[in-house]
Protein backbone atom coordinates (compact mmCIF):
# COMPACT_ATOMS: atom_id res chain seq x y z
CA UNK A 1 0.00 0.00 0.00
CA UNK A 2 1.47 3.43 -0.91
CA UNK A 3 2.58 5.71 1.88
CA UNK A 4 0.66 8.91 2.54
CA UNK A 5 1.72 11.73 0.25
CA UNK A 6 4.01 14.33 1.78
CA UNK A 7 4.57 17.90 0.60
CA UNK A 8 7.27 16.81 -1.84
CA UNK A 9 6.75 13.07 -2.34
CA UNK A 10 3.65 11.50 -3.87
CA UNK A 11 3.44 7.81 -3.18
CA UNK A 12 5.73 5.23 -1.66
CA UNK A 13 9.05 6.00 -3.35
CA UNK A 14 10.37 9.41 -4.22
CA UNK A 15 11.23 9.94 -7.86
CA UNK A 16 14.40 11.81 -8.79
CA UNK A 17 12.67 15.24 -8.94
CA UNK A 18 11.21 14.68 -5.48
CA UNK A 19 14.60 13.57 -4.12
CA UNK A 20 16.17 16.72 -5.55
CA UNK A 21 13.52 18.95 -3.95
CA UNK A 22 13.86 17.21 -0.56
CA UNK A 23 17.66 17.59 -0.62
CA UNK A 24 17.38 21.21 -1.77
CA UNK A 25 14.93 21.95 1.07
CA UNK A 26 17.45 20.75 3.66
CA UNK A 27 20.25 22.73 2.04
CA UNK A 28 18.17 25.91 1.65
CA UNK A 29 17.01 25.65 5.27
CA UNK A 30 20.56 25.35 6.60
CA UNK A 31 22.53 27.57 4.23
CA UNK A 32 19.94 29.90 2.69
CA UNK A 33 18.79 29.92 -0.92
CA UNK A 34 21.70 32.08 -2.08
CA UNK A 35 24.23 30.02 -0.11
CA UNK A 36 23.47 26.85 -2.07
CA UNK A 37 24.61 26.10 -5.61
CA UNK A 38 23.44 23.59 -8.17
CA UNK A 39 26.58 21.51 -7.51
CA UNK A 40 25.67 21.33 -3.79
CA UNK A 41 22.19 20.05 -4.58
CA UNK A 42 23.52 17.54 -7.10
CA UNK A 43 26.08 16.22 -4.61
CA UNK A 44 23.34 15.74 -2.02
CA UNK A 45 21.49 13.36 -4.35
CA UNK A 46 24.55 11.71 -5.89
CA UNK A 47 24.57 13.36 -9.31
CA UNK A 48 26.56 16.18 -10.87
CA UNK A 49 25.24 19.70 -10.70
CA UNK A 50 24.79 19.92 -14.48
CA UNK A 51 22.80 16.64 -14.42
CA UNK A 52 20.17 18.49 -12.35
CA UNK A 53 19.24 20.41 -15.47
CA UNK A 54 17.65 17.21 -16.83
CA UNK A 55 15.10 17.55 -14.02
CA UNK A 56 14.84 21.32 -13.36
CA UNK A 57 15.74 24.26 -15.61
CA UNK A 58 17.26 26.20 -12.67
CA UNK A 59 17.64 26.53 -8.93
CA UNK A 60 14.75 29.01 -9.06
CA UNK A 61 12.57 26.31 -10.63
CA UNK A 62 13.41 23.90 -7.79
CA UNK A 63 12.37 26.51 -5.23
CA UNK A 64 9.22 27.38 -7.17
CA UNK A 65 8.04 23.79 -7.42
CA UNK A 66 8.97 23.18 -3.77
CA UNK A 67 6.99 26.13 -2.38
CA UNK A 68 4.05 25.44 -4.70
CA UNK A 69 4.04 21.81 -3.51
CA UNK A 70 4.11 22.85 0.16
CA UNK A 71 1.30 25.36 -0.34
CA UNK A 72 -0.83 22.86 -2.28
CA UNK A 73 -0.25 20.20 0.39
CA UNK A 74 -1.35 22.56 3.18
CA UNK A 75 -4.38 23.84 1.26
CA UNK A 76 -5.55 20.37 0.23
CA UNK A 77 -4.94 18.94 3.70
CA UNK A 78 -6.67 21.82 5.47
CA UNK A 79 -9.64 21.74 3.10
CA UNK A 80 -10.01 17.98 3.53
CA UNK A 81 -9.97 18.21 7.33
CA UNK A 82 -12.46 21.07 7.33
CA UNK A 83 -14.88 19.09 5.16
CA UNK A 84 -14.62 15.77 7.04
CA UNK A 85 -16.20 17.03 10.26
CA UNK A 86 -19.45 18.77 11.17
CA UNK A 87 -18.72 20.01 14.71
CA UNK A 88 -16.88 23.36 14.63
CA UNK A 89 -14.61 22.48 17.56
CA UNK A 90 -13.57 19.25 15.85
CA UNK A 91 -12.80 21.09 12.60
CA UNK A 92 -10.59 23.58 14.41
CA UNK A 93 -8.86 20.81 16.36
CA UNK A 94 -8.23 18.85 13.16
CA UNK A 95 -6.70 21.91 11.47
CA UNK A 96 -4.44 22.58 14.45
CA UNK A 97 -3.34 18.93 14.59
CA UNK A 98 -2.68 18.89 10.84
CA UNK A 99 -0.53 22.01 10.91
CA UNK A 100 1.37 20.89 14.03
CA UNK A 101 2.08 17.50 12.43
CA UNK A 102 3.33 19.24 9.28
CA UNK A 103 5.61 21.60 11.21
CA UNK A 104 7.13 18.83 13.32
CA UNK A 105 7.59 16.40 10.43
CA UNK A 106 8.98 18.95 7.96
CA UNK A 107 11.01 21.61 9.79
CA UNK A 108 13.19 22.33 6.74
CA UNK A 109 10.10 23.01 4.63
CA UNK A 110 8.74 25.42 7.26
CA UNK A 111 12.07 27.26 7.27
CA UNK A 112 12.29 27.42 3.47
CA UNK A 113 8.68 28.54 3.17
CA UNK A 114 9.13 31.34 5.71
CA UNK A 115 12.41 32.66 4.32
CA UNK A 116 12.17 32.35 0.57
CA UNK A 117 8.97 33.87 -0.77
CA UNK A 118 10.98 36.85 -2.06
CA UNK A 119 13.29 34.50 -3.99
CA UNK A 120 10.47 33.12 -6.14
CA UNK A 121 9.78 34.27 -9.67
CA UNK A 122 6.77 36.59 -9.96
CA UNK A 123 4.63 33.81 -11.41
CA UNK A 124 5.51 31.31 -8.67
CA UNK A 125 5.10 33.94 -5.96
CA UNK A 126 1.57 34.75 -7.18
CA UNK A 127 0.60 31.06 -7.20
CA UNK A 128 2.05 30.42 -3.75
CA UNK A 129 0.47 33.55 -2.26
CA UNK A 130 -2.93 32.63 -3.73
CA UNK A 131 -2.81 29.16 -2.15
CA UNK A 132 -1.58 30.60 1.15
CA UNK A 133 -4.51 33.04 1.20
CA UNK A 134 -6.94 30.19 0.51
CA UNK A 135 -5.41 28.16 3.36
CA UNK A 136 -5.82 31.12 5.71
CA UNK A 137 -9.48 31.40 4.66
CA UNK A 138 -10.06 27.73 5.59
CA UNK A 139 -8.78 28.62 9.06
CA UNK A 140 -10.77 31.87 9.27
CA UNK A 141 -14.01 29.97 8.57
CA UNK A 142 -13.13 27.30 11.14
CA UNK A 143 -12.19 29.86 13.80
CA UNK A 144 -15.32 31.91 13.11
CA UNK A 145 -17.49 28.80 13.48
CA UNK A 146 -15.75 27.52 16.63
CA UNK A 147 -15.22 30.74 18.59
CA UNK A 148 -18.53 32.51 19.31
CA UNK A 149 -18.48 36.26 18.86
CA UNK A 150 -15.15 36.51 17.05
CA UNK A 151 -15.04 38.89 14.09
CA UNK A 152 -13.52 38.06 10.73
CA UNK A 153 -10.52 40.37 11.18
CA UNK A 154 -9.87 38.90 14.64
CA UNK A 155 -10.13 35.37 13.24
CA UNK A 156 -7.67 36.18 10.45
CA UNK A 157 -5.20 37.75 12.90
CA UNK A 158 -5.61 34.78 15.24
CA UNK A 159 -4.88 32.34 12.39
CA UNK A 160 -1.66 34.15 11.50
CA UNK A 161 -0.62 34.31 15.16
CA UNK A 162 -1.16 30.57 15.56
CA UNK A 163 0.82 29.85 12.39
CA UNK A 164 3.67 31.84 13.94
CA UNK A 165 3.43 29.84 17.15
CA UNK A 166 3.37 26.48 15.39
CA UNK A 167 5.92 27.38 12.71
CA UNK A 168 8.47 28.40 15.35
CA UNK A 169 9.06 24.71 16.13
CA UNK A 170 12.02 24.26 13.77
CA UNK A 171 13.94 26.70 15.95
CA UNK A 172 13.39 25.13 19.36
CA UNK A 173 13.06 21.42 19.98
CA UNK A 174 13.46 21.04 23.74
CA UNK A 175 10.78 18.34 23.98
CA UNK A 176 10.18 15.07 22.16
CA UNK A 177 7.88 15.26 19.14
CA UNK A 178 4.79 13.78 20.79
CA UNK A 179 5.11 15.94 23.91
CA UNK A 180 5.81 19.02 21.81
CA UNK A 181 2.86 18.25 19.50
CA UNK A 182 0.50 17.94 22.48
CA UNK A 183 1.73 21.19 23.97
CA UNK A 184 1.52 23.08 20.66
CA UNK A 185 -2.04 21.88 20.08
CA UNK A 186 -3.09 22.99 23.59
CA UNK A 187 -1.38 26.37 23.18
CA UNK A 188 -2.82 26.95 19.71
CA UNK A 189 -6.39 26.04 20.69
CA UNK A 190 -6.12 28.07 23.88
CA UNK A 191 -4.89 31.09 21.93
CA UNK A 192 -7.63 30.76 19.34
CA UNK A 193 -10.37 30.56 21.97
CA UNK A 194 -8.89 33.57 23.77
CA UNK A 195 -8.79 35.66 20.59
CA UNK A 196 -12.26 37.23 20.80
Amino acid sequence: MPANPTPLVNGEKANRREQIMAAAAELFAHHGFHGVGIDDIGAAVGISGPALYRHFRSKDAILGEMLNSISRYLLDGGTARASQRDEPGEVLGALVNFHVDFALAHPALITVQERNLANLTDSDRKQVRAMQRQYVEVWVRAISDAVPGIGERQARSAAHAVFGLINSTPYNRHLGDSELAEMLCRLALGALHAAK
